[in-house]
């Protein structure tokens, strides 16, 4: 369902290219097909091997950019961000990606995830005489790299990362080369393409169709690519790597046309719909699903229930970014200015409503309420992933128990808050065979914290919101 209306969002999208001339130009397509994941800043930094431009700005990609600051970014690297403001973190100066000039040579940084020890790492920084220009954890990695010290910019790079702690997805350019790192667990999302005779990097796989470049990999966990002129080569930072990729990548943030780890996402969501009807059948008329990330999920169950799939819910694409905000009460009124139930559809029908998660519950009730108010009969509600009753450290911005509808309600006391005649999710153990991912690892290696409770980093108390530091004592 639209990130916005839910308050459930991934913080950003990373791009970066090597080794083609319209290096900016095709960052700008990639950009726009992830905008989904960050609506409210964007920026590009480019190289021509000796010099390096960036623009940058708040809003949509094609907000940010006209072509004639496009034509201005030449060279044949880039790197390029959009960003998802979570709370403290917005303003100009946090759009990324980040740019460090010195008398060395210039730094760019982008970055997809969150830093559980950044707090303490600023501390540390600022005691060592570093002075913050931001509030965001990314620029932390560039004070890392500069005070580290080997001269050799790759070894510096190799020295900041083992001192990072979390989830992150990072994309380094110099005046001469790229640099790709993933952490150690492969909390987000990171692919590796080629274009011609040049590279490029994406969260998704998606961003690499659309500017026709080939998917060769996903980037391992703890692995550091540098890619320059010379071509491409792999190395590590870390080998104590346990792959623990975001789960709710496959269930929710990632586009269906994406794949991961080899994994298509939409075929991911129909086997999550299939599980969810294997697990809970209901009799019913007609199976509709959120738009859009629930569509995948509910054709799934359409199909193994035998019950006609109907577009009972219609997305407006044409409102504006007044209703892309991170606040409650734009989400809440959005509901009703981005989705609209089809009574042709619903009217005197038992539907089942397929969406993807409850985070706060507010969503789920009016959409109940808006398809009872347009004659639904019976308004069954079946979600394709467990229930979210623990925060995100990660990237994802639920920060809290408190605002976190299933860590204080049980599965019958949601029902009733949202009004639906039944209520049902999926169970984990569903939810990872249905994906299908086939590490033997530990959770296949995937990340369950938001439903589990077991992180797969230390969590430091310092990341902690003061209302999660008073239920620690």
């Amino acid at each position: 369902m639209l990130a916005e209306l839910k308050g459930l969002n991934e913080e950003c999208g990373v791009f970066g290219i090597w080794g083609h001339e319209q290096a900016a130009q095709l960052t700008y397509y990639a950009l726009q097909s992830l905008q989904h994941r960050g609506q409210e800043g964007a920026g590009i930094v480019a190289s021509t091997g000796s010099e390096i431009t960036s623009h940058k700005g708040e809003g949509l990609v094609t907000e940010v950019f006209s072509q004639e600051q496009l034509d201005q970014l030449v060279g044949h690297g880039a790197v390029g961000h959009v960003r998802y403001t979570t709370a403290g973190g917005g303003g100009y100066e946090n759009v990324q990606p980040l740019l460090f000039r010195s008398q060395t040579g210039s730094l760019a940084l982008a970055h997809n995830g969150n830093l559980v020890n950044a707090n303490a790492l600023k501390h540390q920084l600022e005691r060592q005489g570093s002075i913050l220009q931001t509030t965001s954890d990314t620029e932390v990695l560039a004070h890392l790299i500069k005070r580290s010290g080997y001269e050799n910019v790759k070894e510096r790079v190799k020295n900041a990362l083992t001192m990072l702690k979390g989830a992150y997805a990072f994309v380094i350019m110099t005046e001469t080369e790229l640099m790709v790192a993933l952490d150690p667990n492969g909390l987000r999302p990171l692919s590796l393409g080629q274009i011609g005779d040049g590279y490029a990097v994406a969260s998704e796989t998606c961003a690499f169709d659309i500017i026709g470049a080939e998917y060769i990999r996903s980037v391992e966990p703890g692995e550091l690519l540098i890619i320059n002129d010379d071509g491409i080569r792999s190395e590590r930072f870390t080998y104590a790597t346990n792959r623990s990729i975001c789960t709710m990548e496959y269930v929710y943030f990632s586009r269906p046309d994406s794949d991961i780890d080899g994994i298509n996402v939409h075929s991911a969501r129909k086997r999550l719909g299939k599980q969810l009807a294997a697990e809970f059948p209901i009799e019913a008329d007609v199976v509709t699903g959120v738009p859009d990330s629930s569509i995948s999920a509910a054709i799934g169950y359409a199909e193994a229930a035998n019950i006609p799939y109907e577009m009972g819910l219609i997305k407006n694409r044409y409102i504006g970014r007044t209703f892309i905000q991170p606040s409650q009460e734009l989400r809440e009124q959005g509901v009703k200015m981005k989705l609209s139930p089809v009574r042709g559809v619903v009217e005197g029908k038992r539907v089942i409503m397929v969406d993807d998660s409850i985070v706060r519950g507010t969503t789920s009730r009016r959409i109940v309420n808006m398809l009872k108010d347009a004659g639904a009969t019976e308004v069954h509600v079946m979600i394709s992933s467990p229930p979210i009753k623990n925060p995100c450290f990660y990237g994802i911005d639920t920060s809290t128990h408190e605002e976190l509808i299933a860590s204080k309600n049980s599965v019958e006391e949601i029902r009733q808050i949202i009004g639906a005649d039944s209520l049902s999710f999926l169970s984990v153990e569903g939810m990872v065979t249905a994906i299908g991912r086939p590490d033997s690892g530990e959770n296949k290696g995937h990340c369950l914290a938001c439903f589990t409770g077991k992180y797969p980093t230390e969590i430091y108390p310092d990341t902690l919101h003061p209302y999660e530091k008073e239920l620690t004592h």
